[in-house]
C-alpha cells in the first residue's frame, strides 16, 4: 500500500547545502555522550549536537530471523559523525531515471543504528523526544536522507529528535514460526522488535541527550506510519511511547500465519531450503536472500503470530492497549499517483479515464465499476479534468480508506476519541499536486531538502512549514496539537469529522470530501498482503 518514491530529486544539492553549514570538528569541542554501550562523539552543527549512526543493536547477521540484541559495549569513544548503514533493500539500488538518486549508506545486515539531534547534553532539560520511522513500506528505505535532519525541529521547539534504521523485507518479516523452533518463534516480526529495541534505547539513554523518556512521540510517513500503528497493538512496545502521529501510513490488518507461511514456502523453494538443511539460512549470503525476497510479491508485512503481534492492529477495532495514547492521523489530498497518459501516450480523456482508474486500483474497487466511479467523481467535481477525477477516485478507494477506518475506530472508543485528531495535506506547489510524501518536508521544516516537491519559492511555503513543525513539537510536548499558531483543532468525532486542512492558511473543515468517502465505502477496504 505504500509505494516508495525517491523523495529527493536533487539529493546532491541538498547534501551539499547541509555540508556547508558550520561545524566544529576539533576533539576539544566535539560533543561526547555516554550510552549504555559506551561513549560516543558527534558534531556541533548550527547550535545543535548531532550524532549519526549510534548503534542501538548488534549486527543482525548474528541474529538473522531472530529478535535483536542490544549493541555490545565498546571501549573508548566511538565517533558517530557519518551516515550509518542501511538495511538490505528489496528494490535494487539503481536510479530509475537520470534525476533519481540513491540514499547514502551501504546496505548491510549490521543496520541497527539511530541518529540523535539535541540542543544540549546532560542538562536535565527533559525535552520532548520525537522518534521517526522511515517509509518505504516494510521493504525499503532509511533515515539517511537530509530530509530527516532534525536540526531545524530542535531549533524550533527545543526538542530531541531520533531517527531509526531497522530490518526490512524478508530479513525483518520472514515467518518461520511454524517450524517449531523457539529461536524463530518471533521471526515474522523481528523488524518490529528492532523498533521496540530502539525505543528501549531511547528510554534508557535519552536523558543523557537532554530528553524526557516520559514524553516520547513516535511518528512516521507511509510505511513508517504503518509501523507506528502496528506498535500500538504490540504488548512489547506498551509504555515506550506516549503520543503517535501517522502520515499517509496505516496498518489496518497484519498478515495471517497462513499467508505468511505460504510466502515462506515460496522463499524456501527458491533457496533450496528444507528441514534437513535449515541451518543454512543463517549462513546464506545477504544478496541471496534479497534475490529470493524480490521474487515474491512486495507485500512484506508484520505477521499476526500471537507471539509478538497478538491481533490485527486496527481490526475489528482500535487496540485497547493504546486507547489512552494520543494519536494524529494524516493523509494527503492526492495520495495515489496515476499516469496522466494512456498506454499510447495520449492525455487521458473521459473515454479513457475508466481504464486508467481500473489499471490503477482494480483490486480496491470491489463491486464498484470504474465507469461508475468516474461518473460519480465527475458529478462531485464538475470542474475536474479526466486526470483530476482519476486521481481523486484512486485516492478515495486505495490510499485513504485505511486512515478513515483507523480514525473511525478511535472515534468510536470513548477513551481514545478525545485524544484523536485528523489532518489532510492540501498544499501543493504551482502546477503540482498534494502527492504522497509532500507533508514530510513541512513537518521537519526542511523545505530546502525537497525541491521537487516544494519548488523554488520557499518563502511561499515557509509559513505552512512553520505552522506544521510548530504543531509537531507542541504535540510532542503536551499530547495535544493545539497551539496559538493554528486554528483550534477539535478532536475527531463521527458526528463532525473535524479535519485540519494544511494549506496557506490552515483551516478546519468538517468531513471534507465526505461525498467521496461515502461512495468509496461501498467497496470494503482490503489491505494488500492480507488476503
Amino acid at each position: 500500500m505504500f509505494p516508495r518514491r525517491h523523495l529527493l530529486r536533487s539529493f546532491p544539492l541538498a547534501a551539499a547545502a547541509l555540508a556547508l553549514r558550520p561545524r566544529l570538528f576539533a576533539d576539544s569541542s566535539a560533543p561526547v555522550a555516554t550510552t549504555t554501550s559506551g561513549r560516543v562523539s558527534g558534531l556541533y552543527d548550527s547550535g545543535i549536537n548531532t550524532f549519526h549512526g549510534i548503534p542501538y543493536g548488534a549486527d543482525t547477521a548474528t541474529t538473522r530471523f531472530q529478535p535483536p540484541k542490544p549493541a555490545a559495549p565498546w571501549p573508548g569513544i566511538r565517533p558517530c559523525i557519518t551516515t550509518p548503514t542501511r538495511a538490505p533493500q528489496l528494490t535494487p539500488d539503481r536510479p530509475s531515471r537520470a534525476t533519481d538518486n540513491i540514499e547514502p549508506g551501504t546496505q548491510s545486515e549490521d543496520c541497527l543504528y539511530l541518529n540523535v539531534f539535541t540542543p544540549a547534553l546532560r542538562d536535565h532539560g527533559k525535552r520532548p523526544v520525537l522518534v521517526y520511522f522511515h517509509g518505504g513500506a516494510y521493504n525499503n528505505g532509511s533515515v539517511n536522507s537530509p530530509l530527516y535532519d532534525g536540526t531545524r525541529l530542535c531549533q524550533r521547539g527545543n526538542v530531541v529528535v531520533v531517527t531509526v534504521n531497522h530490518r526490512l523485507n524478508a530479513f525483518g518479516y520472514l515467518y518461520l514460526g511454524n517450524l517449531g523452533l523457539p529461536e524463530f518463534a518471533s521471526s515474522g516480526n523481528v523488524g518490529m522488535l528492532d523498533l521496540v529495541l530502539a525505543l528501549q534505547w531511547v528510554r534508557n539513554n535519552i536523558a543523557e541527550f537532554g530528553g524526557d523518556p516520559s514524553r516520547v512521540l513516535i511518528f512516521g510517513q507511509s510505511g513508517g506510519g504503518a509501523k507506528c500503528a502496528t506498535l500500538m497493538a504490540m504488548p512489547a512496545a506498551s509504555g515506550l511511547f506516549h503520543r503517535v502521529m501517522t502520515m499517509s501510513g496505516q496498518q489496518v490488518k497484519g498478515q495471517s500465519v497462513d499467508i505468511a507461511s505460504a510466502r515462506t514456502k515460496i522463499i524456501f523453494d527458491k533457496l533450496g531450503i528444507t528441514t534437513a538443511n535449515l541451518s543454512t539460512l543463517k549462513t546464506l549470503p545477504m544478496e541471496t536472500i534479497q534475490a529470493a525476497a524480490r521474487s515474491v510479491s512486495s507485500d512484506w508485512l508484520p505477521v499476526v503470530d500471537h507471539v509478538v503481534l497478538p491481533r490485527d492492529p486496527f481490526t475489528p477495532d482500535a487496540p485497547s492497549l493504546s486507547a489512552h495514547v494520543p494519536m494524529i492521523l494524516g493523509n494527503v489530498h492526492d495520495e495515489t499517483a496515476v499516469p496522466d497518459r494512456d498506454p499510447a501516450g495520449h492525455p487521458l480523456t473521459w473515454a479513457t479515464a475508466p481504464a486508467a482508474l481500473q489499471n490503477a486500483v482494480a483490486q480496491y474497487l470491489g463491486p464498484v465499476t470504474a465507469e461508475s466511479a468516474v461518473a460519480k467523481f465527475r458529478s462531485i467535481h464538475p470542474d475536474y479534468s479526466p486526470i483530476d477525477v482519476v486521481i481523486a477516485a484512486a485516492t478515495a478507494f486505495r490510499a485513504w480508506p485505511g486512515q478513515v477506518l483507523e480514525a473511525e475506530h478511535r472515534a468510536s472508543d470513548p477513551v481514545s476519541q478525545p485524544h484523536t485528531w485528523v489532518y489532510q495535506m492540501d498544499w501543493h506547489r504551482t502546477g503540482g499536486r498534494a502527492m504522497h510524501t509532500i507533508d514530510i518536508p513541512f513537518m521537519f521544516d526542511n523545505l530546502a531538502a525537497a525541491p521537487a516537491q516544494v519548488g523554488t519559492d520557499l518563502a511561499a511555503a515557509q509559513p505552512l512549514a512553520t505552522a506544521m513543525s510548530q504543531m509537531l513539537v507542541y504535540y510532542a510536548a503536551t499530547g495535544n496539537p493545539n497551539n496559538s499558531g493554528i486554528p483550534h483543532w477539535p478532536a475527531y468525532s463521527l458526528q463532525h469529522r473535524d479535519t485540519m486542512l494544511w494549506n496557506t492558511p490552515p483551516r478546519i473543515a468538517q468531513d471534507p470530501r465526505g461525498d467521496e468517502r461515502r461512495f468509496a465505502a461501498a467497496s470494503p477496504y482490503r489491505q494488500p498482503g492480507t488476503y
